[in-house]
């Protein structure tokens, strides 16, 4: 229990410094909440299963499984705009297991007034974010708002949307012309949505790319400022860790605009998700638009307990051993290695690094 959770100290301790330097305040929410407030949002989370208990007043409350939700929920009328950032345990259903976990999640929220420049930020804060666990990391960037533009020029009905919101996920060209062709798609709109697809790439190859996706008002303004933020981005120490990519999705009844996935080497999920969600801010009567995004705390702990492990020595002592010698080489080994373990028997794991005692291996 203890290593685990010195493991996710290291893990959120850098993530508070970043954040509180760019003037984000630290919000804690409870554990729990009314059970109304998911079964009402039940699209926006990971997973719709949520764990419910009666209260003592006969309320039926549930676990926290998101926080955004939580946070939206207790603000008020908002001025300005609020920065928060968070660390707190949600209870979600595992993917792998099928079973319900806590997960460790730490992140920010940026409310009310979210203009260009908080959009940058957010993301910047985002890269930053992945930056602090590896050097090797890529941030996939989407925009609702093109890909829904499209889709609106499409004339498509919602099955048909979601059907190309699927595809786009998958990366199904085939799907995509199979939905077109059901849905009597000219051969126009059919290539502007193939072109989602094949969009990817950093600024520099997608951006002449982007302005074909200029459909309407509402698309330009789009990719107006996805360009703008885009070209900001590229030309901080992070721009060679962007990657454009429309298979980056979300409901868009409650996503737009820019959304994102995180990944960092050696983990084979994302470890950060993110996006603008102001029509959630809409649908639970709060004013002002929204940004946020959150890393995902259990999925990076592998990271830190292999680099632990690689630096553990056993040192193997006989009962006879001089304590004297024990606690020499203890001392020295202590000083190669995050972690001695002294003891009389020998470890069963391949590999380990071992120094016996007992058959005469030297330390001091």
């Amino acid at each position: 229990m203890f290593s685990v959770l010195k493991t996710k100290e290291k893990i959120i301790l850098p993530l508070r410094s970043v954040y509180k330097k760019y003037g984000y305040s630290e919000y804690t929410v409870n554990k729990f909440e009314e059970y109304d407030l998911y079964a009402k949002n039940k699209d926006f989370l990971v997973s719709g299963r949520v764990i419910t208990f009666t209260d003592t007043d006969g309320k039926l409350l549930a676990l926290k499984p998101d926080v955004t939700l939580s946070i939206i929920k207790n603000c008020k009328n908002i001025e300005g705009t609020k920065k928060y950032f968070y660390d707190e345990s949600v209870f979600r259903v595992s993917g792998g297991t099928g079973a319900f976990k806590e997960i460790t999640q730490a992140g920010l929220e940026c409310l009310g007034k979210v203009d260009d420049y908080q959009i940058y930020e957010v993301l910047f804060l985002a890269l930053s974010s992945l930056s602090c666990f590896s050097k090797e990391f890529v941030l996939y960037l989407s925009d609702l708002d093109i890909v829904t533009a499209i889709m609106d020029k499409a004339k498509l009905s919602i099955e048909a949307k979601n059907k190309i919101l699927n595809c786009l996920s998958s990366k199904s060209i085939s799907g995509v012309k199979e939905t077109c062709l059901e849905n009597g798609i000219c051969a126009e709109d059919e290539k502007l949505l193939v072109s989602l697809i094949k969009t990817n790439g950093n600024y520099e190859k997608v951006k002449n790319v982007l302005n074909s996706f200029v459909v309407d008002e509402k698309s330009k303004i789009a990719v107006e400022r996805f360009n703008k933020i885009l070209s900001l981005l590229s030309a901080t120490e992070y721009g060679k860790n962007i990657v454009v990519d429309f298979s980056v999705v979300n409901d868009v009844n409650y996503y737009n605009g820019i959304v994102f996935n995180g990944f960092i080497e050696g983990v084979p999920t994302s470890v950060l998700s993110g996006g603008q969600y102001d029509n959630l801010m809409i649908k639970m009567g709060k004013n002002g638009c929204a940004i946020g995004f959150a890393v995902y705390a259990n999925r990076l702990e592998n990271l830190f307990i292999d680099k632990e492990n690689e630096k553990i020595a056993y040192l193997i002592y006989g009962n006879d051993t001089p304590l004297e010698e024990i606690f020499c080489a203890f001392k020295k080994l202590s000083q190669k290695y995050n972690s001695v373990k002294a003891q009389t028997t020998r470890p069963e794991e391949d590999g380990a690094v071992v120094v016996d005692l007992t058959k005469g291996e030297k330390v001091c």
